[in-house]
């Protein structure tokens, strides 16, 4: 049950943290207006996720049925979280600088996010596969995994927002470079774990 809260704590993580337009848009409004609008921009993900997720998981469910599928799903979200370790491991500083506009920090939000393919992808290849072992094993332990991963993808961006507000300087730094290093070379090693289980679903281990 654990590894489910662990998964979502840092996949959530890594998804709040990582350069995309959601994060572009919570700096953005950030600098523009103030932190109270980045943080509704961070909240954005609540509002829009909740029907690519149910799509994602009748979408899956109704082919899990057929277990080399569902292994070569596993493999796609296997390179799909390669991919995201790739970009959170070439991640540089972030410039920050925006012109002023009118605040419309949700409405920008739930575009960002729709038109955005990493949710579909996530949900698709990696979230729902997940939440479907889980429910195998309890209730819980599905909850467990998209309540950390939400409460750390909307918790860091809201973080970011407020550190943004005071420390202009973080996301140029090192710092933040050497954090998404970190949490590529985490993702990795998620990614050949995903890898490994789907090699195995689709009979060829």
């Amino acid at each position: 049950m654990w590894q489910y809260l662990v998964s979502g704590t840092i996949l959530g993580f890594s998804a709040g943290v990582a350069p995309g337009p959601l994060l572009a848009l919570v700096i953005t409004e950030t600098l523009r207006h103030n932190q109270k609008e980045g943080i509704r921009v961070a909240l954005v993900p609540l509002l829009t996720d909740c029907p690519i997720i149910l799509f994602s998981l009748v979408l899956v469910d109704r082919l899990a049925q057929f277990k080399p599928f569902l292994g070569w799903l596993s493999v796609a979200g296997a390179l799909f979280v390669f991919y995201l370790a790739w970009e959170s491991f070439n991640a540089g500083g972030i410039e920050l600088t925006a012109p002023v506009s009118k605040p419309k920090s949700v409405r920008k939000g739930m575009i960002a996010n729709f038109l955005n393919p990493h949710p579909y992808l996530f949900w698709i290849t990696v979230g729902s596969p997940i939440i479907l072992r889980a429910s195998r094993v309890n209730l819980l332990s599905a909850l467990l995994f998209v309540g950390s991963f939400y409460l750390l993808l909307v918790g860091s961006k809201m973080l970011l927002a407020l550190m943004i507000g005071k420390y202009h300087s973080f996301l140029a730094g090192r710092l933040y470079t050497y954090l998404m290093r970190f949490l590529g070379v985490v993702l990795a090693v998620f990614g050949l774990l995903f890898l490994w289980d789907g090699l195995h679903l689709a009979g060829l281990l």
